[in-house]
């Protein structure tokens, strides 16, 4: 019941299959949108198409991710089978035929609570923020994941507890975040109304990586955008967003766009003069300051 090599083997992960999809998807955008805008100034217009740096950064913090996505997988998986095994009030039957279409909704309503935590929490934000970094809505973009997953282990609990076995919860994140990687892009326009009505669209996903003001903090789900409507999150998508951080980190760095952020936040906490203040710096909302701050916090 405990068994890894399910959870481990490359042949049972949707993700392997992805992988050509995503290289062909990569190379067909390239084609499509060329080289980045590397002569316009930051902040006059959204940039464009792919900056060699920072693709360079994106598909190392992928390959990161890979390494730390195991590594997560392999520390939950037997609290999340400890949980299903003795705490579940009942095991759902894995053929149904609503079983699986189950798990990926009930899997994309937590995976929108940590979305959402991630952006509201200071130290939530610290771990995302790398996806958020790049000033570039690419299929590169796109593999530009965090190192830091462990807030996820919560916002999932639920799903053992509800009887979905573990092993499937991490298949259908595997799927989740095939369908993610397809809305980074630039090259689709809206679609049709009804789409754009339920699921998560790359004009959806355009607005949640825009750092205008009217787009902060919008658009969590990961397939579905009816969460978004539902809790009073979603903002559809007026005019081309400007893509990054609010305060750019102007680095291609991965260890300091993937851990950056942390260190900051150690150094507020040492310097900190109550536990109040402490507590601010570390769960409340990103650029929290005791006294008003002449400057922006980094989102």
């Amino acid at each position: 019941m405990y068994d890894l090599a399910p959870l481990l083997d490359p042949a049972k992960n949707p993700l392997t299959y992805a992988i050509p999809f995503f290289v062909l998807s990569l190379v067909l955008e390239i084609v499509g949108l060329g080289h980045g805008d590397d002569d316009v100034a930051a902040g006059d217009r959204p940039r464009t198409g792919y900056h060699w740096p920072d693709a360079r950064a994106s598909l190392l913090m992928g390959l990161g991710s890979i390494f730390w996505l195991t590594v997560f997988k392999v520390a939950t998986f037997f609290v999340y089978q400890w949980v299903w095994l003795h705490w579940a009030p009942w095991h759902l039957d894995v053929t149904a035929w609503w079983y699986w279409p189950a798990v990926i909704v009930v899997l994309d309503l937590c995976f929108y609570a940590t979305h959402r935590f991630v952006h509201r929490a200071n130290i939530g934000w610290a771990a995302h923020q790398s996806h958020h970094s790049s000033e570039y809505m690419n299929f590169g973009t796109a593999l530009r994941q965090k190192w830091n997953p462990w807030f996820d282990f919560v916002f999932f609990l639920p799903i053992p507890l509800l009887g979905f076995a573990p092993w499937t919860a991490y298949a259908a994140f595997s799927l989740s975040l095939i369908y993610q990687f397809c809305i980074h892009t630039e090259l689709v326009d809206r679609l049709w109304a009804p789409i754009e009505l339920v699921f998560n669209t790359p004009s959806h996903h355009r607005v949640h990586h825009g750092s205008d003001p009217e787009y902060l903090d919008r658009n969590y789900g990961g397939i579905l955008i009816v969460w978004d409507r539902l809790f009073g999150t979603f903002q559809p998508e007026k005019q081309r967003p400007t893509y990054g951080l609010t305060v750019p980190v102007e680095t291609y760095n991965v260890f300091t766009l993937e851990y950056g952020a942390f260190a900051r936040i150690a150094g507020q906490v040492r310097r900190a003069r109550s536990w109040r203040e402490r507590w601010g710096y570390v769960f409340g909302p990103p650029g929290w300051q005791p006294a008003p701050a002449d400057a922006p916090g980094q989102r």
